[in-house]
C-alpha cells in the first residue's frame, strides 16, 4: 500500500488534472446556453492576410509570444507553400471592432509576411533547393503568383462567444514551449483601461519591492491589482473560480472614466501602504510567532491583508499599533486559527475560504 501511495503521489506531479479541473470549473460557471463557441471558418490568401496584417484588420496581441522563428525555419513555410504542402489552422479572435487578433499562427503569418516584403533569403530548403537565396522579389513572377494565390484556414472565434468561453479556449491552444499565464492572456484578451491601470499602479507603487521581484516579466505583479480591485469591489457577490471572477470583472470594465480610474488607483496604494505600515517586509509572508518566515509570499494572505484593510479603512478604520505588535496579531492568527490558517492554505479560492479570511484580518485590525 505504501508503494501504491508514492506512485499515485509521483503520479499527481507528472500527470496533474489541474487544468482540467479549472477548466470544468470555469465553464460550469456560467450558464447552459452560454458555453457554446462561436466560430466561422475563412479561406483567405497569402495575399489577403498580408494586406490584412498591413492594415491592420488583422493584428498580433500584445500577449503573443515575441517572434522567434530563424529564417531557415521560415523559409520551410515558404517551400511548403510553394510545393502545396498543408500548413496547420490559425486561430482568430473577432474582437468588439470587428479587428481579428491572432491567437494562434503568429510565427507562420509573421514569417509570410516577412518574405513577401523581402526581409529574407530562401535557406535550408530540401524540395527545391534551387530556390535559395532569393527574395521574393527576385522569384519569377509565376512563382510569387503560386505563393500569394495559396490559401490558408483561418478559424475566427465570433465575438458574441461568452468571454470565459473564449479565455478557456485560448488556454487550451496555448501550447508554446513557454505557455502563457492567465494574466498574459488576460491582457490580451480584456486590454484596454482597467489593464492600463493595473500596469499603472504597479509601476508607481513598491509592489516589486514589496514582492522581491526585479523585473516582472510574467506580470504576475499586474495580475495581484486586478485581483484586489475585483475582490474589493465585488467581495460580497464573489463565486469561485477566482480566475473567472478576475476575467468578468476585467471585460466589464475596459473602459473607464476618469473618476474610476482615480478610485481604483487610490484605493490600492491605500491598501498597499496600509499592509506595508504594519508589516514591512513580513508583509504577505507566512511567519511564525518567532517571525521566522515559512512562505515567501501566499497569494491567500494577499488577499487578505489586502482586502481586509481596505474594507477596515472604509469603516472605522485601522486600529492604531505598532508594526510589532500588528506582526505579532497576525502571526497568532496564522498560529492559533485553524481556520485561518487552513483558508490560506488549502482550497484558497472557494467562496467560504476567500470570505473568512478577510473578514479575519478586518476584525483582527478593525476598529
Amino acid at each position: 500500500m505504501a508503494t501504491r501511495k508514492k506512485t499515485a503521489d509521483l503520479a499527481d506531479v507528472l500527470f496533474p488534472t489541474k487544468d482540467e479541473q479549472d477548466f470544468a470549473e470555469s465553464i460550469l460557471s456560467i450558464p447552459p446556453e452560454q458555453r457554446k463557441l462561436h466560430t466561422e471558418t475563412y479561406d483567405f490568401t497569402v495575399e489577403t492576410l498580408v494586406e490584412k496584417i498591413d492594415d491592420g484588420s488583422v493584428f498580433i496581441p500584445n500577449f503573443q509570444r515575441k517572434y522567434v522563428w530563424s529564417d531557415s525555419q521560415a523559409s520551410r513555410l515558404i517551400e511548403s507553400l510553394i510545393i502545396q504542402c498543408p500548413v496547420p489552422v490559425i486561430y482568430m479572435n473577432q474582437e468588439q471592432d470587428e479587428k481579428l487578433s491572432v491567437i494562434d499562427g503568429n510565427q507562420r503569418l509573421t514569417s509570410i509576411s516577412r518574405y513577401l516584403k523581402n526581409e529574407f533569403v530562401l535557406k535550408g530548403l530540401t524540395a527545391y533547393p534551387e530556390l535559395e537565396g532569393n527574395r521574393f522579389h527576385e522569384l519569377d513572377p509565376r512563382f510569387q503568383r503560386h505563393i500569394q494565390n495559396r490559401t490558408l484556414r483561418c478559424i475566427v472565434i465570433l465575438k458574441d462567444t461568452h468571454p470565459q468561453v473564449k479565455f478557456d479556449v485560448f488556454e487550451r491552444l496555448n501550447t508554446g514551449a513557454t505557455k502563457l499565464t492567465p494574466q498574459e492572456l488576460r491582457h490580451g484578451l480584456y486590454y484596454g483601461d482597467l489593464i492600463k491601470e493595473a500596469s499603472s499602479s504597479v509601476a508607481s507603487s513598491h509592489l516589486l519591492s514589496m514582492l522581491d521581484i526585479k523585473v516582472d516579466k510574467r506580470m504576475k505583479a499586474e495580475e495581484l491589482v486586478l485581483r484586489f480591485w475585483s475582490l474589493d469591489e465585488g467581495f460580497e457577490t464573489y463565486r469561485k473560480p477566482l480566475a473567472t471572477f478576475i476575467n468578468d470583472f476585467a471585460d466589464k470594465n475596459r473602459a473607464l472614466t476618469a473618476q474610476k480610474k482615480s478610485t481604483l488607483k487610490a484605493s490600492f496604494q491605500a491598501a498597499l501602504d496600509a499592509v506595508h505600515g504594519l508589516f514591512g517586509d513580513l508583509s504577505f509572508r507566512i511567519f511564525g510567532k518567532d517571525l521566522k518566515v515559512e512562505s515567501t509570499f501566499n497569494a491567500a494572505l494577499y488577499d487578505a491583508l489586502m482586502i481586509g484593510l481596505s474594507r477596515a479603512m472604509r469603516g472605522k478604520g485601522i486600529k492604531p499599533m505598532s508594526s510589532a505588535h500588528a506582526r505579532q496579531v497576525l502571526a497568532g492568527l496564522i498560529a492559533d486559527d485553524a481556520k485561518f490558517r487552513r483558508a490560506i492554505s488549502v482550497a484558497t479560492s472557494d467562496d467560504a475560504q476567500v470570505k473568512y479570511r478577510v473578514n479575519a484580518i478586518t476584525e483582527a485590525f478593525g476598529n
